[in-house]
């Protein structure tokens, strides 16, 4: 793996097991806001791994699908790109953000994105410049 691509992947797995040291001390609204952070990361460490190039976007559903990410994810993605705002502006939010997450949120938020980086992860055992079909 090229420097740069596991740099991503190295700070998108951090921003994943900070997300869930935040879980544990129910700090639900950086679960959310983190979840955002590491799929973008891990999403991006793919797109450098397989195109060598850099997408810069917060749309999780534009990186996802320009590495073929599975049609099943794509739902989950459309909701946790707004995160990365919502978690953390009021004025984004229409009221104060950790008020609007909970246990259950924050614990979907978590496994969704366990899953999709299970699946990157796959994805980055391929040789780079492989086709993804």
């Amino acid at each position: 793996m090229r420097k740069e691509t596991n740099n991503w992947w190295i700070q998108a797995k951090k921003d994943l097991t900070t997300a869930k040291n935040s879980f544990k001390s129910r700090d639900y609204y950086m679960v959310a806001f983190l979840c955002q952070q590491a799929v973008e990361k891990s999403l991006t460490a793919l797109i450098l791994h397989t195109k060598r190039e850099f997408y810069p976007s917060h749309s999780l559903i534009y990186l996802g699908k320009s590495v073929g990410i599975p049609h099943t994810f794509h739902s989950f993605l459309r909701e946790l790109t707004p995160q990365y705002t919502i978690s953390r502006y009021p004025n984004a939010a229409g009221e104060v953000p950790f008020e609007l997450y909970d246990e259950e949120i924050a614990s979907k938020f978590l496994k969704k994105s366990e899953e999709v980086f299970q699946w990157i992860e796959e994805q980055l055992k391929l040789p780079e410049d492989s086709p993804k079909d």
